[in-house]
C-alpha cells in the first residue's frame, strides 16, 4: 500500500537549517570553545580560565550539542510523520559543526533555499543579529550557497510558552506543601548589557527594549497559565543570570542569586526558578541555576525547585514545523495578500517580523556588520561579492 498521509508544502524551502551556539564536548575543547565566543573583545586566557572552572566542574562538557542533536533527531522525525519530506542540517557559532562547514554541505546537497530555525528566541545582538552576522560569513565563505531565511522570533509562540507553564507547575508541586502556595516564581534570562537591551529591537522605524519587553510578556503569560492551572495567584519577578565583562560596563540586573537574597529577607517562603530565557538546559540553566543559584538558596535555607526548559517537548517540536510552514505559505504568497494566513501567538504582544528592519539590534560596542536575513541583506551581499 502507498503512503497516503498529506503532504505539508515547505515550497520554496528545500532544507530546514537548525542553528545553535554550541558548546565543548570535553575538556581540552573548553578553552578554545571560549576564545571563539569571545574573539575580538580582548579578553585575556587568564579570565577565559576562570570561567572554564564553571564547565570544569561539570565534567569540562556542556550539554547543549547532546540537547541539539535530540532536538535535530525530533524535528526531523515531526516533519516526517507530517509529511514535510526536506532535509534537516545542524550548525553551530562556536564548535563544531561549524556553520561554515554546514553551509558548504548544503551547497554540496543541491540545497537551494533553506529556512533557518535558531535555538534563540528572543530579539537582541547576542541572540539574533550575531547569528545572522555568522550565517552571512558562513554563506559568503561557498559559491552559490543557498539562500538562508531565518524564522520569526518564538517567544510568543505557544509551542514555547505552554511547556513553561506545565514544567512550573511541576516544579512548584515539588516544594515542600506548607510553602508552596505562597511561593514565587522567579523568571530568569541571561543578563546582557543595558546598551545592547536598549538596541534590541530597535532599528530606524521601530522601538528598542525589545529583549526586556518580550521577556515580561513571556513571564506574565507563564505565571497566568500558572494561575489557571492551579488556582493560586503566585507573585513573580525577571531576574538575571550569567553576566560576564568588566564592572565598569552596566548589565541587566538583579543577578538571580542576589534577588534571591532579597526574597529570603522579604519572608518569601520558597522559589520556583523557570528559565524562559532558554530552550533547553545547558550550561547556563545547568551551572548558574542549578549548581549556583541552588547552592545560594541551600545556604539561606529557602525551598528552591527549578523548572524545565521546553528541550524536546511535542509542542516546541511542532512550533519549528508550524513556523517553517507558515514562513513558506507567506513566501508563496508574496505579491498577495499576507495578512490572511494565521500566525500564532500568545500574550500581549504581536506575532514577530519576518524579516528584520535594516540595523535592527545593531552592537552598540563594535561598528555594523553585514548580516543575512535583513531588509538590508541583498545589498550586503551583493556588495561583498562585487
Amino acid at each position: 500500500m502507498g503512503d497516503d498521509r498529506p503532504m505539508a508544502v515547505t515550497d520554496p524551502y528545500d532544507a530546514l537549517l537548525l542553528v545553535s551556539f554550541g558548546g565543548p564536548e570535553g575538556p581540552s575543547e573548553v578553552l578554545p570553545f571560549l576564545r571563539n565566543v569571545t574573539r575580538g573583545r580582548g579578553i585575556p586566557d587568564e579570565r577565559l580560565a576562570e570561567v572554564a572552572e564553571h564547565y570544569h566542574a561539570l565534567g569540562g562538557r556542556s550539554p547543549i550539542n547532546d540537547q541539539c542533536r535530540a532536538l535535530l533527531s525530533a524535528i526531523r522525525c515531526d516533519l516526517a510523520v507530517h509529511g514535510a519530506d526536506l532535509p534537516v542540517y545542524w550548525g553551530n557559532r562556536n564548535t563544531e559543526p561549524f556553520l561554515d562547514g554546514v553551509v558548504a554541505q548544503m551547497t554540496a546537497d543541491g540545497v537551494r533555499r533553506a529556512a533557518c530555525f535558531v535555538t534563540s528566541a528572543y530579539s537582541s545582538y547576542s541572540g539574533c543579529r550575531q547569528y545572522r552576522e555568522n550565517l552571512f560569513d558562513a554563506v559568503m565563505a561557498t559559491a552559490e550557497a543557498p539562500r538562508v531565511d531565518k524564522l520569526r522570533h518564538y517567544f510568543n509562540h505557544p509551542g514555547f510558552v505552554l511547556p513553561f507553564v506545565d514544567t512550573t507547575v511541576a516544579a512548584l508541586n515539588t516544594l515542600p506543601a506548607r510553602v508552596r502556595e505562597g511561593a514565587r516564581l522567579t523568571f530568569i534570562t541571561h543578563s546582557i548589557p543595558d546598551t545592547m537591551a536598549e538596541a534590541s529591537g530597535r532599528s530606524a522605524s521601530t522601538a528598542g527594549g525589545a529583549y526586556v519587553r518580550q521577556h515580561l510578556d513571556v513571564a506574565a503569560q507563564v505565571a497566568a497559565g500558572v494561575r489557571e492551572t492551579t488556582g493560586t495567584e503566585h507573585g513573580h519577578d525577571l531576574v538575571y543570570c550569567s553576566r560576564s565583562g568588566p564592572p565598569s560596563v552596566s548589565w541587566l540586573e538583579p543577578d538571580v542569586n542576589d534577588h534571591l537574597s532579597t526574597l529570603h529577607t522579604q519572608g518569601v517562603p520558597g522559589v520556583v526558578a523557570v528559565p524562559i530565557g532558554f530552550v533547553s538546559d545547558h550550561m547556563e540553566v545547568a551551572f548558574d541555576l542549578d549548581t549556583e543559584a541552588a547552592q545560594t538558596a541551600v545556604g539561606l535555607e529557602l525551598p528552591f525547585a527549578r523548572a524545565a526548559t521546553p528541550g524536546t517537548d511535542a509542542r516546541f517540536v511542532a512550533m519549528v514545523r508550524d513556523l517553517l510552514l507558515e514562513r513558506a505559505r507567506i513566501e508563496r504568497a508574496k505579491g498577495g495578500q499576507d495578512a490572511a494566513i494565521h500566525r500564532s501567538s500568545v500574550g500581549s504582544l504581536p506575532p514577530s517580523w519576518d524579516v528584520c528592519p535594516a540595523g535592527c539590534c545593531a552592537n552598540p560596542r563594535q561598528p555594523e556588520q553585514p548580516s543575512l536575513c535583513g531588509q538590508d541583506t541583498l545589498a550586503a551581499i551583493d556588495g561583498a561579492r562585487t
